[in-house]
């Protein structure tokens, strides 16, 4: 009887282990599984981050705008302006096309005193037909920073005097001369002082998606209240460069989207560069760090912060086409309204009074974007 007990434990432990071994068998084959199918989630969610991510190393693609300024009375005066783009060492344009009926209009091409580039169209008073489209196909590509080294070069900086004056919007004396003072103190270089600059813009100034257009760059306004878009925030830039001795300019341009086709009616950007002695102008674009830092909910003390205000500290993505340069603006032929705050978007007046440009519903026209087969 006893030996029988023995033989059936031991057919039972021989049993459980053999249930034990089976089942660590399965729980490892399981195991693999779910690393292996976590592994390839992974993966899945890096390619879907680097292609969220991707940068453009050049863009290529056709811009057109189109111009309706047809529901104007006939008999009024309607005249038309549209920026055109031109060549530069990072932008290449070509195949400029306009499609107009000319039966009651006139147009042309002409260049204002500072060198900005543009159509003109008059409609005479029998029109009743004011459409218009501007196409040009560009080819833009990244600007990366190099070594930034200066050089005195006074007599270049001499003759780039117009960059250090001020306008309507951006004095560079009383408030404006003080700030850029304490900012810079101690700085010896424009170098140094405009990086200064820069660095303060991105950590006092915001982005605030509450304002109209890009914003007009009330200098004096935005030192109250620090915040705005793009123009309000490279106005800001400029100013205090200018204030602390160093040539700047705002440039005032277009995007290009990312998608193969997309409507960029209020994709208008503006950017700054700043004259580096020995070197040229250099890119500086704090206002796309602001709207990044706002978009994705970054703090200004982040790393990715901190990876984009050096990237657009003397480079920039070629998403982008410059148009313009310039504020108080007098077009060519001379507009009948007030000097134009900057040429970053198509303008129009009807019997010698400004169109809203910031409206283009209402104005109306639009902006599209082909990419390049």
């Amino acid at each position: 009887m006893k030996k029988a007990l023995k033989i059936l434990l031991l057919l039972v432990f021989v049993v459980s282990l053999s249930a034990c071994a089976k089942n660590n068998s399965q729980e490892t084959t399981e195991t693999k599984k779910e690393e292996t199918t976590k592994e390839d989630t992974n993966k899945v969610e890096i390619k879907k981050e680097e292609k969220k991510e991707e940068n453009f190393a050049e863009r290529k693609g056709t811009l057109t705008t189109n111009v309706d300024l047809s529901k104007y009375d006939k008999g009024k005066s309607v005249k038309l302006w549209l920026p055109i783009p031109q060549d530069s060492e990072y932008q290449k344009i070509s195949n400029v096309k306009v499609d107009l009926d000319e039966a009651h209009a006139k147009q042309q091409q002409t260049t204002d005193k500072l060198g900005n580039k543009m159509l003109y169209v008059e409609w005479d008073n029998e029109a009743t037909d004011r459409k218009v489209s501007l196409s040009f196909d560009a080819d833009r590509k990244e600007i990366k920073r190099g070594e930034l080294t200066e050089k005195e070069d006074k007599a270049k900086k001499d003759e780039l005097k117009e960059f250090l004056q001020p306008n309507s919007m951006m004095p560079v004396d009383g408030r404006v001369k003080e700030l850029a003072d304490e900012i810079s103190e101690g700085k010896t270089t424009d170098l140094d002082k405009v990086k200064a600059i820069y660095d303060w813009t991105i950590a006092n100034m915001n982005r605030d998606e509450s304002v109209k257009g890009c914003g007009t760059g009330e200098v004096e306004k935005l030192l109250d209240m620090p915040q705005g878009k793009c123009t309000d925030i490279h106005s800001v830039f400029v100013a205090l460069c200018r204030a602390a001795g160093v040539p700047a300019r705002e440039i005032f341009g277009v995007r290009m989207s990312k998608k193969a086709s997309d409507d960029e009616t209020k994709g208008q950007h503006c950017w700054s560069e700043f004259y580096l002695q020995g070197q040229g102008w250099v890119k500086a674009d704090p206002g796309d760090v602001l709207k990044t830092v706002l978009k994705q909910k970054l703090d200004k003390s982040d790393e990715k912060t901190k990876e984009l205000a050096d990237y657009y500290w003397g480079g920039m993505d070629s998403l982008r086409v410059a148009l313009t340069t310039g504020r108080d603006l007098t077009l060519e032929p001379k507009q009948d309204d007030k000097p134009l705050n900057n040429f970053g978007y198509p303008y129009a007046e009807v019997e010698g009074k400004a169109l809203d440009y910031y409206n283009p519903a209402d104005f109306e026209y639009n902006i599209k974007f082909e990419e390049a087969k």
